[in-house]
């Protein structure tokens, strides 16, 4: 599998997926369908599938006008609100973009309807990859708009913290300098924050994105992920992982970075 990683908007991603074996491809989230297929038609590729993550206007608020430059197309995701959304998905159900296999994780919490996009090693001949929306992010997660806590732990620890330690994550926006800065304030003395500060900033002055990240190294830095380590309790002054996801949150929304 090829992966194209796609600017859109301010910081927003767009993904490319290509099946080199058959030439077929998806797009997740495709807010900008006049540069999805310009890429499309460089790549001399065939765009079957569009992955919608969720209804919010800045990931599916360009599928309708792609459907129409592009007739044919199957378009999942997991709520009703997705625009020209005609195949819907829940937990577990799996599809095919020529040879590659794609898993659908249901992960409510952002919005009520999120699906995540997984593809198991087997499939693309290596590491696996994720496609989280704006579930997790590197070194943090979406806002409790539509969920709560609980939902957003399962999403985060029971769901995606299950998959393997090597797999990408290609999360939906361009967030990583004002996560780290907040993972930096939760532990100040977490080494891998402080490292990953410095390559993102050096990224990210070559115009260059910070995706994808591994998970392993999610569980190294995000304090969204790391909710039941003592030194991200005792920053929240919770001794519950639930209620210290609860109190990061809140506390997130009002962060000012200094980035």
């Amino acid at each position: 599998m090829k992966v194209h990683i796609i600017p859109a908007l301010q910081d927003n991603y767009m993904y490319l997926l290509v099946d080199e074996s058959s030439n077929e491809a998806a797009i997740v989230d495709p807010v900008n369908p006049s540069k999805v297929v310009e890429i499309v038609n460089q790549e001399n590729v065939k765009l079957t599938t569009v992955l919608t993550t969720h209804h919010h206007w800045d990931h599916a608020g360009g599928n309708e006008e792609l459907v129409k430059l592009v007739p044919g197309l199957a378009v999942y995701g997991g709520d009703n609100r997705i625009g020209a959304l005609n195949k819907k998905v829940s937990h577990g159900d799996k599809l095919q973009v020529g040879n590659l296999e794609i898993q659908c994780l249901f992960t409510p919490c952002h919005t009520s309807g999120h699906i995540c996009y997984y593809l198991p090693s087997s499939s693309v001949n290596g590491q696996s990859a994720v496609f989280t929306g704006d579930t997790l992010f590197q070194g943090g997660c979406g806002r409790f708009f539509e969920g709560t806590a609980d939902q957003m732990y399962h999403a985060l620890i029971n769901v995606l913290g299950a998959l393997p330690d090597d797999t990408r994550v290609y999360c939906g926006h361009e967030y990583s300098l004002q996560n780290l800065a907040f993972g930096l304030y939760v532990e100040p003395n977490n080494e891998f924050v402080s490292k990953r500060i410095s390559w993102a900033r050096e990224q990210r002055e070559k115009s260059q994105p910070t995706i994808p990240s591994l998970l392993s190294e999610e569980k190294q830095f995000n304090p969204f992920m790391r909710v039941h380590e003592p030194s991200v309790q005792s920053h929240a002054k919770q001794t519950d992982p639930i209620e210290t996801m609860k109190s990061l949150r809140t506390e997130k929304d009002s962060f000012k970075a200094n980035v």
